[in-house]
């Protein structure tokens, strides 16, 4: 299974991805506000591909109506409500990879704060491209497991998935970028309950480590990021060893 899976699936069991419901809402009008402006100020959903998922996102996770709608305004301002997107990647203790997608109206600001962050953990700032190599984009659908893993796996694939991976009581499918809009239309009309619908990096190279203490530290790293309201996602190529909450 990957690494990213199963992280994500413990930062929802330690409550480290979603510590508060306002800073969730947040990250995602921040996200819709970014989708915005880099399809040109357009915000119509079914003419922007990117907005589109970020909207599901948001719906999924109950975002109201208004705030949805201010962020798009927000993104359809001239300066974009003054947010840029930026990327940070660097290597933890261990020789893993990590990769931070950040969304900020003060890059400066959150260009000291994430490195501060890497510092405290003994970890590395890397240059562009250093780590991203090892990850390929990918869209990640999350549905629950209503039904066995073999009739989510028919469906899945038939309606045009190329990978997935049973974790704990969800299943992590994923798609071409271009393909995440229809693949996640269709596994709804097929009956499945999707939670959770986003772009992702799916790391190419793990990397596994056996030390507990190194093992916890890097753990604790990337939930320290994951909890700085401007960093959006945070992924790794760490092979998590386990879903459990202890």
């Amino acid at each position: 299974m990957s690494g990213h899976s199963k992280w994500s699936t413990i930062k929802r069991q330690k409550g480290t991805a979603d510590i508060k419901r306002g800073q969730r809402f947040t990250k995602l009008a921040n996200a819709i506000t970014i989708a915005v402006k880099q399809g040109g100020g357009i915000g119509d959903p079914q003419t922007n591909p990117r907005l589109r998922i970020t909207i599901d996102a948001a719906r999924a996770l109950n975002m109201p109506k208004d705030n949805i709608d201010r962020a798009i305004t927000r993104g359809q301002d001239k300066k974009g409500g003054g947010m840029e997107e930026l990327t940070y990647e660097g290597f933890t203790s261990g020789g893993v990879s990590v990769v931070v997608e950040a969304a900020t109206d003060n890059p400066t600001r959150t260009t000291s704060e994430v490195k501060n962050l890497f510092n405290k953990a003994g970890a590395s700032f890397g240059q562009p491209g250093s780590t991203s190599y090892q990850f390929r984009r990918v869209g990640q659908i999350v549905v629950s497991k209503d039904k066995s893993f073999d009739e989510i796996f028919s469906i899945a694939v038939d309606s045009g998935a190329t990978d997935l991976e049973e974790v704990g009581e969800e299943v992590f499918i994923y798609t071409e970028p271009s393909s995440i809009s229809q693949v996640k239309d269709a596994l709804s009309q097929k009956g499945l309950t999707v939670t959770d619908v986003s772009f992702a990096l799916k790391p190419t190279i793990k990397v596994s480590v056996a030390d507990k203490a190194t093992y916890d530290k890097i753990l604790n790293f990337l939930a320290s990021l994951e909890e700085m309201d401007d960093v959006q996602k945070v992924y790794s190529n760490l092979e998590v060893h386990s879903i459990s909450s202890g």
